[in-house]
Parts: C-alpha cells; sequence; structure tokens
C-alpha cells in the first residue's frame, strides 16, 4: 500500500512539472502571431498586446527634460573617535623611538621574525621600529609613528592595502 502511495505520488508531481511550461509557451506565441497579425512588423518590448499600432509620434510618453544643477563640493571629516587603539608599555628595541600613536603591522614572539619584517618595511621606505612588549612577550613591528590620532588612522588606512591587520597602538606611560 506505501509502494502504491509513493508511486501515484510521484506520477502526479511528473504531470504537475511537465505541463506547466507547455500553457505559457502556447500563450506567448498566440500574443506574438496576433501582433504580426495587426501589423506590427516589429515586436513591442512592452510586455503586453496592446491591440494597435506603437509606431505613430502621438503615442510617444513627454518627458520633462533634466535640468543640470552644479555640483557642491561636501567636505566630509572623520573625527576618528570610533577607531579602535590598543594601549601597552613598549620598550623600543630598534629604532629612533615612539611618538603617541603608532601602527603596527606585525607582532612576533620570534625577535629574529620580527627584524625580517623591519629589514623589509625599511627597504619600502617606512621608518621601521622594533618594540618590546615585556607584559605578554611579543615584539611589535611599527611601520610608523605620529603625534596625533587622525595621522596615525591615514597612514594605518594605507597600509592596510599590504597589511590588512594593521592596528593603531597607543603607547602608555
Amino acid at each position: 500500500m506505501k509502494k502504491y502511495m509513493v508511486l501515484c505520488a510521484g506520477i502526479c508531481m511528473a504531470l504537475t512539472f511537465t505541463s506547466c511550461g507547455k500553457s505559457s509557451e502556447s500563450a506567448y506565441r498566440k500574443a506574438y502571431d496576433a501582433a504580426m497579425a495587426n501589423g506590427n512588423n516589429t515586436p513591442t518590448n512592452t510586455g503586453y498586446n496592446t491591440g494597435y499600432n506603437n509606431t505613430s509620434s502621438d503615442d510617444i510618453p513627454v518627458v520633462t527634460p533634466l535640468n543640470d544643477q552644479p555640483v557642491t563640493n561636501t567636505r566630509v571629516t572623520d573625527n576618528n573617535d570610533n577607531v579602535p587603539v590598543r594601549t601597552e608599555n613598549l620598550t623600543v628595541v630598534n629604532g629612533s623611538g615612539l611618538n603617541s600613536f603608532s601602527v603596527v603591522v606585525g607582532s612576533f614572539s620570534v625577535k629574529a621574525n620580527a627584524e625580517g619584517l623591519v629589514q623589509r618595511l625599511r627597504q619600502q621606505g617606512y621608518g621601521a621600529q622594533l618594540a618590546y612588549n615585556s607584559v605578554n612577550g611579543m615584539y611589535r613591528v611599527v611601520a610608523s609613528t605620529h603625534s596625533d590620532k587622525a595621522s596615525a588612522v591615514a597612514s594605518r588606512n594605507s597600509l592596510r592595502n599590504t597589511y590588512a591587520d594593521a592596528w593603531l597602538l597607543y603607547k602608555g606611560n
């Protein structure tokens, strides 16, 4: 009994899906033939049959011309208040010293790996420095250091093209 019900359900589903496409296809064909019979030799793009030829100039809708308006310069100022900043006490291992805000592009537990990134950054023209956080034992590779947060954020944003995980560091006392 169960097999018979599953078989009947399958046949009903097959009939349902096969009969759907034929009726709409024939309806479109009838509409197309009717449009061609009315003398309209080019099918319309309106999506429906209006029953008359759309080639007269009276049927063209009137559109109001677009008036060009001057573009005003709008300056958007970012206050940088919502940019996250980490605070750490660091000791400079290799470099001239850190300002208040620094852009960190790498953190390493092995000093040699950190020094390799510092050398690569210096070859690219950055004033890279190496700092050590004794609390967590990590070497921080600082690509640039700034006295204000706005310039540090701008530097971080440009460095994120190459170093996606770049972040801001505030040097604690």
